[in-house]
């Protein structure tokens, strides 16, 4: 398999385990209860590891950069539907602008691995 095509599955991983330690962080309710609270330790392990792994190939400014994009998205979708947390216009906006940043990054950046 090629190596960025390893680095960026591992970095949608990495995205992912990290998006469903966030939701049993809020499971936990201030790590008072156990499983949830294991849960998401070894959700965010997962997700770290996963994360050196594609920050082999990728830089790691251009990888955190997706991570927390992709991140910011998937968790505040999940809080929604999970959690029926609405944003507002104001963080409907913000979140706009911080993928926005990433798709800059990643179209029009040198540093991005292709």
């Amino acid at each position: 398999m090629n190596s960025a095509v390893f680095a960026y599955a591992a970095l949608g991983l990495a995205i992912i385990l990290e998006v469903a330690g966030s939701v049993f962080l809020q499971k936990s309710v201030q790590f008072t209860r156990l499983w949830p609270t294991l849960a998401m330790v070894a959700l965010y392990a997962g997700s770290f590891y996963s994360l050196t792994h594609a920050i082999k190939a990728i830089p790691l400014s251009i990888a955190y950069a997706i991570w927390g994009g992709a991140g910011i998205i998937l968790t505040a979708t999940v809080s929604y539907v999970i959690f029926r947390q609405a944003l507002d216009f104001a963080a409907i906006v913000g979140i706009a602008l911080i993928v926005s940043g990433v798709f800059v990054i990643n179209l029009f950046s040198q540093t991005a691995v292709h």
